[in-house]
């Protein structure tokens, strides 16, 4: 019976890679074969490959001599498959491949054998792109290539070949992919066809032109020198580093503070130029002498801007200076004396001026922004920086708790002087929906206030992209209405072009709606933009960890690490990769007592005492929960009370009745937070999991399987894979040996935080060791040997 094929073919756009087995009709049929097979094993053990048909986002078309791989989900994709391929190939000598890879239009077609196929024109190019290259080349459209440029960790393996005719005459741009690892830097044969005939036609029509030709040549290979060990800096590319405060009263450090970051978010307002955010310039300000080309190379400019402020009763001096990181010129440079009043308009003459140095095209709507003040009221602009220095300082729980309050207040003071003043509010809404979201108020009046404070700066300029911001933070933190926070970001983007929260917050709603590769990328744009920000990079590790790419992850905090050495959850969670990855809890014991010597005190996250259980000897357990804060700390949004880890350590030293009183006194606190809110899933899988631990068998049951109800994965991927795995628990603790394996199966299937070494190690599942069923989970989960 003859297929019904639509008149339309449903297009859209895929990233293809082609690949092609270089000599095979010259092989015999027997050789064919084993070629082919090669190829598919290598291919189908790329992990791009893997996550991509895992999530249905790969259509997989054999060729012949060779397969097309058409990915949904980024340009990233088929190119790091490519090099993981080529990186495979080293064991595979007899293989000889050449690959292509094109972003274009692909859609589903019925061939003649009536099975499904791909056409269109991303297809097709994707193969005249790889028609270019020789065995071992990974050859790119332009327009892929521009794509990958995006991500600074492309860009050194991306070299320029220029122009190709292909087949009907077509030309195209073509790009090769290659370092010392992967890829052939060898120059295409068609490109030394196509080089021979121009320099043969140069010959023929300028041959009088020669000496010209060699000094001209000269100069262009000494340019294109520059140009490539500066590639990672676009033109108009700044840093407005901080600004040294020369006034006598040194409590004026705020308002030096202030006059930067104002200049900085002026220019951050001009879509024509890449400007870093204030975390990681702040980074130098304490800076005795300051190495301007070495921070331009560690964040990703061409210009920084320095300067300094001095206050002196109603008068203010700005000196400014802008200057080419690339080769130390001064460029510009100027100083401002006037009344004090005058600081906003300096502040706004700086910015046009940087811009206009820098050939910025600035639209009406930006010029508009850069020139109208914050606020009319210095005293309290210099408390809405204040706050803003403490907010920006909320990424862990512990900090959080103390210094969210503290913005909150300096807020309210700042909005009581001027309460027209539209950053403050908008800032303060932040506050409040981050307060609500991380545990520390979460109750509908906190939520209340979060959404007065946003009321407030609607009424005074809707259309302001930090409503807009604020807006998607209100519905990120306080409803998980990802859907609304995501189309408020794309608003806010408009007129916050160089903003790092709307990329970064982005990225997280992608990870929280399950799209990891959207994650990725989206939090890779956003250390572009604030390259030495410690809290992105700690997510992006997060979210490497959650996908059990504990390689990426360990990268990531050794990144983080040389940007906060000493800092303390750092050196742990870079230790616990390797309790993760490997259950080694060796390098986590190491770094917890150098942690402890340094500093008895110190206060380490939740996940710390999760992991100080996996010692057997409970002895760092202990030592851990004497440091652990006793009013709790926030984790997936709720309180864990110190008597709930009182009670699990007590289990790990077999004290069942001290693990029963603590427990009790967990769920006498735990229960007022559900009977306030009895649909907070959060709360009530921690219950939950307190009532597992005094044998209070069917409400522990009942609060964990409500809380998933509440909460799924579907809903949210990080938070209810987090209660699917809560769950798990209360089974297995409860008893319920086989719903307990059933559910961590379930888990594992999905991006999580059971890692093979909790699996391995943790006491929680001690319960179901020697069942095959759990063994065989585990197992599956172990590092595979290289």
């Amino acid at each position: 019976m003859p297929i019904q094929i639509k008149n339309e073919i449903q297009l859209e756009i895929a990233h293809v890679l082609f690949i092609d087995i270089v000599g095979y009709s010259k092989l015999s049929i027997s050789d064919q074969h084993a070629r082919v097979e090669e190829l598919n094993r290598i291919v189908r053990a790329s992990q791009q490959f893997q996550r991509a048909e895992a999530a249905s986002r790969l259509t997989s078309i054999p060729t012949g001599d060779g397969m097309a791989l058409a990915f949904y989900t980024s340009p990233e994709a088929p190119a790091q498959c490519a090099v993981e391929i080529s990186g495979a190939l080293k064991e595979y000598p007899r293989l000889q491949l050449r690959m292509g890879i094109h972003s274009g239009p692909v859609g589903g077609v019925v061939d003649v054998n009536e099975r499904a196929n791909l056409a269109g024109a991303g297809l097709n190019m994707a193969q005249r792109v790889m028609d270019c290259g020789d065995a071992g080349h990974i050859l790119l459209s332009k327009h892929v290539a521009e794509d990958l440029e995006e991500y600074q960790k492309w860009r050194p393996f991306l070299h320029d070949l220029g122009s190709c005719e292909v087949k009907h005459g077509v030309c195209v741009s073509v790009v090769n992919l290659y370092d010392d690892q992967f890829g052939n830097a060898k120059l295409p044969r068609r490109f030394e066809t196509v080089q021979k005939r121009r320099t043969r036609l140069r010959w023929a029509t300028a041959a009088a032109l020669l000496a010209l030709a060699v000094v001209v040549a000269g100069i262009a290979m000494f340019s294109r020198y520059r140009v490539r060990s500066t590639l990672a800096a676009p033109e108009k590319s700044i840093a407005v580093l901080p600004f040294e405060n020369l006034s006598d009263d040194k409590e004026n450090a705020f308002f030096t503070d202030g006059v930067q970051d104002e200049i900085l978010m002026d220019l951050a307002k001009v879509a024509d130029l890449k400007v870093i955010s204030r975390t990681s310039v702040m980074q130098y300000r304490d800076a005795l002498k300051r190495n301007l080309r070495e921070i331009a190379q560690q964040l990703g400019v061409a210009h920084v801007l320095e300067g300094s402020v001095q206050r002196a009763a109603n008068r203010i001096r700005v000196t400014a200076q802008l200057i080419d990181a690339r080769t130390d010129a001064h460029l510009w440079a100027e100083h401002y004396d006037r009344p004090l009043d005058d600081v906003f308009a300096i502040q706004s003459e700086i910015a046009k001026t940087i811009a206009d140095q820098l050939q910025a095209k600035i639209s009406p709507t930006e010029k508009a922004a850069i020139e109208k003040a914050p606020t009319t009221d210095l005293v309290a602009y210099d408390l809405y920086v204040r706050a803003q220095e403490l907010f920006a300082d909320t990424s862990d729980a512990v900090h959080a708790r103390e210094k969210l309050p503290q913005a909150a207040q300096l807020l309210d003071e700042a909005l009581a002087r001027d309460p027209h003043f539209l950053q403050a509010w908008c800032l303060l809404s932040r506050v409040h929906s981050v307060a609500y979201f991380r545990g520390h108020d979460h109750t509908p009046a906190r939520l209340d206030l979060a959404k007065a404070a946003l009321d407030r700066a609607m009424r005074l300029q809707p259309d302001a992209g930090e409503v807009h911001l604020a807006l998607a933070n209100y519905y990120y933190h306080g409803f998980r209405d990802y859907g609304r926070a995501r189309s408020e970001l794309a608003i806010a983007k408009s007129t916050l072009p160089n903003n790092v929260d709307v990329f970064l917050y982005t990225g997280l709603i992608d990870r929280r709606e399950g799209r990891w590769e959207e994650a990725t990328r989206n939090m890779e744009r956003a250390l572009e933009l604030d390259p030495r920000n410690f809290f992105i990079l700690q997510q992006l590790a997060l979210a490497y960890v959650w996908q059990h790419r504990y390689a990426d992850a360990a990268r990531i905090y050794d990144r983080a690490l040389t940007i906060v050495p000493a800092d303390p959850n750092s050196r742990i969670l870079r230790a616990l990769v390797a309790l993760d990855w490997q259950a080694d809890i060796k390098p986590f014991q190491t770094t917890l007592s150098r942690l402890v010597a340094e500093n008895p005190n110190v206060a380490l996250d939740i996940d710390t005492l999760q992991y100080s259980v996996c010692d057997r000897a409970c002895a760092a357990a202990i030592r851990t929960l004497a440091n652990y804060p006793r009013e709790g700390v926030a984790s997936n949004g709720v309180n864990y009370p110190y008597a709930y880890w009182e009670g699990v350590v007590a289990c790990c030293e077999g004290d069942s009745v001290k693990a029963r009183a603590a427990f009790a006194a967990a769920s006498r606190e735990v229960q007022k937070i559900v009977q306030q809110q009895p649909d907070f899933a959060a709360a009530l899988s921690l219950l939950g999991m307190i009532d597992a631990g005094v044998d209070k068998k069917e409400d522990a049951l009942k609060e964990g399987q409500r809380a998933c109800e509440l909460l799924p994965t579907s809903k949210d991927a990080i938070d209810g894979a987090s209660l699917a795995i809560n769950l798990a628990q209360i089974y297995a603790w409860t008893g319920e040996k086989d719903r307990a394996i059933e559910q961590i199966a379930a888990v594992e299937r999905i991006p999580n935080s059971l890692s093979y070494g909790l699996l391995k190690l943790h006491p929680y599942w001690d319960s179901l060791r020697g069942d095959p069923r759990f063994e065989k989970i585990v197992a599956s989960l172990a590092p595979k040997e290289r």
